[in-house]
C-alpha cells in the first residue's frame, strides 16, 4: 500500500509540473530577461548617477559651444523621449508581471495613463537649456496618434517648449534623419539626446557589422559633447542583431540565443 501511495504521489507531482508555467520551457514568461535590466534601471543608484553625468555632460558642452557661437540660426537641443527625459521602466515590470509580450495595444494603454516620470536631470538641463535661449526639440519614435497624452505628460513634469511646435513623432519610420533635418532647416542642433545609437546619426543604425562598434569607435569624440548617451539595459534597436535569425523565435530560443552572443572563456 506504501508503494502504491509514492506512486500516485510522484505521479501527481509530475502533473503538477507539467500544468505549471513556471515549470515548463515552453510556456516560460517571454519577458523573464527583463527582471535583472528593469530591477537595476528602477533601484541602482549607479543607473542614477548615470543620468546625472550625462546632463551634466550636456551642461558643460552647452556653455562651451555657446561661448563661442558665431552662427546666425536659432539654437536647439534635440532629444528622444522614452529612457531619455521620461522614465517608461512601470511598462516594463507591467509586462515582467502579466506575461505579455509587447504590443502596440498594449504600450497605448501606458501612454494614454501619461503618468511616466522624468528621468533624474532631464528637466534641470533643458529647464538650464532654455534659460540660455536654446530650445528644445522632442524627437520620439512613439506614434503620432500619442501626440497629445505625450505633451499632457511632459506639461504636467513641466518640461519646457511642450507643445505641436516642438514635438516630432513617428510617421511612416523609425529613422529620425527626415525629423532632424526639419528641425536643422531653422535651427542649429547643438546636443543630441537618446538612449538608442540611433538617436544621433542614421550611419550608426546599421549594426551588422560587429555590432555596430567600429561606427561608434570612429565617432567617439561626438560622445559626451554633442552626444549625450542615457542608459537603457531594458529594450533597444541592438536586440535585432542579438537575436537576428532566419526564423521567428519563440522565447525560449530568444534566451537560448542571448546566452550564444554571451562573450565567455572561450570567446576570449
Amino acid at each position: 500500500m506504501r508503494k502504491i501511495f509514492f506512486a500516485i504521489l510522484i505521479a501527481s507531482g509530475l502533473f503538477a509540473c507539467q500544468q505549471n508555467p513556471a515549470n515548463n520551457k515552453d510556456t516560460q514568461n517571454p519577458n523573464e530577461h527583463l527582471v535583472m535590466a528593469t530591477l537595476w534601471y528602477q533601484r541602482a543608484s549607479e543607473c542614477r548617477a548615470l543620468y546625472y553625468q550625462a546632463f551634466n555632460a550636456a551642461k558643460l558642452s552647452l556653455d562651451k559651444q555657446l561661448a563661442t557661437y558665431s552662427g546666425k540660426k536659432a539654437k536647439a537641443v534635440v532629444v528622444d523621449i522614452d529612457e531619455t527625459v521620461l522614465d517608461n521602466s512601470p511598462f516594463e515590470t507591467n509586462s515582467i508581471r502579466t506575461g505579455k509580450s509587447y504590443s502596440s495595444t498594449a504600450w497605448k494603454e501606458w501612454t494614454d495613463m501619461a503618468k511616466a516620470q522624468a528621468t533624474p536631470g532631464a528637466l534641470e538641463f533643458l529647464k538650464y537649456a532654455e534659460s540660455k535661449g536654446v530650445e528644445t526639440f522632442y524627437i520620439s519614435n512613439r506614434d503620432t496618434s500619442a501626440t497629445n497624452k505625450t505633451l499632457q505628460n511632459l506639461k504636467e513634469l513641466g518640461f519646457p517648449f511642450a507643445d505641436k511646435a516642438h514635438i516630432l513623432l513617428k510617421t511612416n519610420t523609425s529613422v529620425k534623419t527626415v525629423r532632424r533635418n526639419k528641425v536643422s532647416e531653422t535651427h542649429d542642433i547643438l546636443i543630441l539626446a537618446g538612449d538608442n545609437i540611433g538617436d544621433f546619426d542614421e550611419i550608426l543604425e546599421d549594426r551588422s557589422e560587429n555590432y555596430g562598434f567600429g561606427k561608434v569607435d570612429r565617432m567617439k569624440n561626438l560622445f559626451g559633447a554633442k552626444f549625450i548617451v542615457l542608459p537603457n539595459p531594458m529594450y533597444g534597436s541592438w536586440e535585432r542583431q542579438v537575436l537576428k535569425s532566419d526564423k521567428k523565435l519563440n522565447a525560449n530560443e530568444k534566451e537560448k540565443l542571448r546566452i550564444k552572443r554571451l562573450i565567455g572563456y572561450e570567446e576570449i
